[in-house]
This record gives C-alpha cells, structure tokens and sequence, in this order.
C-alpha cells in the first residue's frame, strides 16, 4: 500500500489556526525564473517579495521585517497555496508550476542537542547500548532503576546539577550526553549545510545502511545577524541512532545526509499576535504513518524543555560566534520513540514510505515521506547557483552600507 502524500499537502492543514493574522514568509521553485522565490503567504495566496529582498536571509536582517513586509504595496501574485502545495510532493510534480521549498536560504542550519529529560536519556541509552536496539530497553530499564525522571526538574549548570553529576559518575552512568544535558554548556552543531534543507512534501532520507533510525519533530527558530530571533517554522531533524549511539564522533554521519533536514512550511514572523512566548508554551504532534498499516503518535511540549529558546539562541550566536547571513536553529525534543515495530525488544525505526507530519497550531504542518537519502534526487542548487541565478534574474540588489548590521 502506497499512501497519498498529496491528501497531507492541502492550504487547512499548513497554515496555522489563526491564519488571518499569522504574517508568514515562505520560499517556493517559480519556473518562469527557473529559480526560487521569496513569498508572502496571504489569503491563500503567494506574494512575490523580491522587491523587498531577494533573499530570506536578508529579509530578516532588515531592522523591523514585519513592518516592512505589511507596508509593502502591491506585490505580484505567484500563484495560489493550494495549488503550489499540491505540486510539493516530490513523486506527482508538474515541473510547469510552483512549489513549495524550505523557507530558509543562506543561514546556517544548527541544531540543540539533549534539550529535554527524555530524549536526553535515549541519547545516554544508545551510547551505553553502542547503536544495537536489541540492547536498548535493558540499558532503559537500568538507568530508570536508578535516576528515573528525576533529573527533569534540575536546571543546567546549577550546583543541584553538579550534585546529579557526582550521583551518576559514582553510579557508572555518565554521559556525555548528561554533560550537555545538564551541565552549563548546551550542544550546538551544525544540521547541515545552508541551501540544503527540503520544505514541505518532499522526500527527507535515511542512511540506507541504518536500522535504527527516528524523525525529530522540533521547532526551528529564524534569528538574523544581529543574534535577535525573529520568527519560527518546523523542522524535522532526521536522526540514524544507530549510527550516533556506536559513536558521538559519527554525528555528522547522522544528521548530515542528503534530504536529512525539512523545514516548512513557512517561517512565522514575530509580531503583536505571535511572540517567542508562544513557542514556550507550544505542543508538537507527530504522527508517522506507514505503508505497512503501522501508525506512531508521539508528542513534543516546550514546556518541558530544559534551557529556555532565548538562551539557546545565545548559545548559540554572539560575541563569540557569528552568522552575518544569519542562522536557523533547531531547539531539540522530547519525542523518542520506543514503541515496538518490527519485532518486540526493537523499538522503532523508519521504513521507506513512511509519511511524517509534525505540527502545531500556531505553526501549521510539516508533511514529508521518508526514502532512502541516495535514493532522493542529490542536492545541487547551492549558494553559488541562487547567486547565479539572481543575477540572470536582475534581482540582486546592493545592499548600502549604513543598513548592513
């Protein structure tokens, strides 16, 4: 059985619930130009938004974006939602028509690693058991015996987390996941490289060589240059465990795959009716539907999160680290999904035609369907193609140098 990804790919599931006053960015492939286009999503509608900025890394280094974008007059019309999300699935498009891309451009892509109690203890628990799934739920069940969920309630880099330290070393149970779990320094990598990411409907890849694999539904934060964080999308941070848990320094070999990375639909822009409060008290629905009758549901809070978003983002960028094209940074989950697929004891891993939706209802839905990342048409519009193709397009335009940041 093959499911219809293009029933996921529909305007009433992509826009937030509060659509009408949600000002919402997006990127999409426009083949007049034979190149991507930076949209504005309203009524239905996509909006041009070259003659503001030809990319969405410089958009959002405009000093007050949102006002700039509500203030613009006329924009040309690219087409409609619906009929661009209906082309965005990557196995039924018509190379004649729009579609949807990742929202993002020139930023780096980062990612917050250990960020909830939860996903913290399967990270300890596939370094202990070395990547195998087989070992896993006897490794979960020790460090349950032992620690519980005690250490939800312990603040990173506090004295009752040295305390916690000191319990676990003298337990054999440190990590160096718990070091950056609940030590004073988060993990901050790099997902992938910028240009990379897929947007909604597109196929996101495994390693085929990974049995033990999981989607990462998370909320992506859009922070410009200038280290201020100025709007929020999904992103599903594809994840192969079994690689990570045999050893930290294959992390790269985890994330890092072609088509490893979806971000979409669209990039919310702080305003008056959508602040960085709302992402605190988010809640993100996972659901993952196989072509083999399997469906996992799994949910991620905010609210449970460790380090609050703003300190992440400072982390992340400042005096000691800066993104001139500013960055997209993942804030971690909670969701780790132990429910048992193919035999008991293996706990869950993708199958090829897997469909993963992750959403929330300020934020809308991120559909995508699982292959085989060397399977998934290999990545080849890069930076120096978007500039190539700006300039054929007489879209570029010099920025003075009183407003760069």
């Amino acid at each position: 059985m093959t499911l219809d990804i293009r029933s996921r790919l529909n305007s009433a599931g992509a826009l937030p619930a509060d659509a009408s006053r949600a000002l919402l960015i997006g990127r999409a492939w426009v083949p007049a130009v034979k190149g991507p286009t930076l949209v504005r999503i309203d009524h239905g509608d996509l909006f041009d938004l070259s003659a503001i900025a030809p990319t969405a890394s410089e958009l959002l280094n405009r000093p007050d974006v949102a006002r700039e974008i509500r203030s613009a007059d006329a924009l040309p019309r690219v087409g409609s939602l619906s009929d661009a999300l209906a082309n965005s699935a990557d196995e039924a498009r018509d190379a004649s028509l729009p579609w949807l891309l990742a929202p993002c451009d020139l930023q780096a892509v980062k990612a917050s690693g250990v960020t909830f109690v939860a996903s913290m203890l399967e990270r300890v628990i596939e370094e202990q058991a070395r990547g195998d799934p087989a070992r896993a739920e006897d490794v979960r069940r020790k460090i349950a015996g032992v620690i519980g969920d005690n250490l939800r309630s312990v603040r990173p880099g506090s004295p009752e987390a040295m305390r916690v330290k000191d319990v676990l070393i003298a337990e054999g149970l440190w990590s160096q996941y718990l070091e950056v779990g609940i030590g004073p320094d988060a993990e901050i990598f790099t997902k992938v490289q910028p240009m990379s990411s897929v947007g909604t409907g597109a196929d996101i890849g495994i390693h085929r060589r990974s049995t033990w694999n999981n989607p990462e539904p998370e909320i992506v934060l859009a922070v410009n240059a200038r280290g201020e964080t100025v709007g929020a999308s999904l992103g599903n941070d594809v994840n192969l465990r079994d690689f990570e848990g045999r050893s930290a320094l294959l992390l790269g070999r985890a994330k890092d795959n072609n088509a490893s990375c979806a971000i979409g639909p669209f990039i919310r822009l702080f305003d008056g009716a959508f602040t960085i409060d709302a992402i605190r008290r988010a809640d993100l629905a996972l659901k993952v539907e196989g072509a083999d009758g399997f469906v996992l549901d799994g949910s991620s809070s905010l609210a449970q999160i460790s380090r609050d978003p703003l300190d992440l983002v400072q982390q992340a960028i400042g005096a000691d680290h800066q993104y001139p094209d500013g960055l997209m940074l993942f804030l971690g989950t909670m969701f780790a999904p132990t429910q048992d697929r193919h035999a008991p004891g293996q706990g869950f891993t993708h199958d090829v035609g897997d469909l993963v939706t992750i959403a929330t209802p300020s934020l809308g839905a991120l559909v995508n369907r699982v292959n085989y990342a060397d399977a998934i048409a290999p990545w080849t519009f890069g930076a120096g193609a978007l500039m190539r193709n700006l300039a054929d397009r007489g879209a570029l335009k010099l920025t003075p140098p009183s407003a760069v940041p």
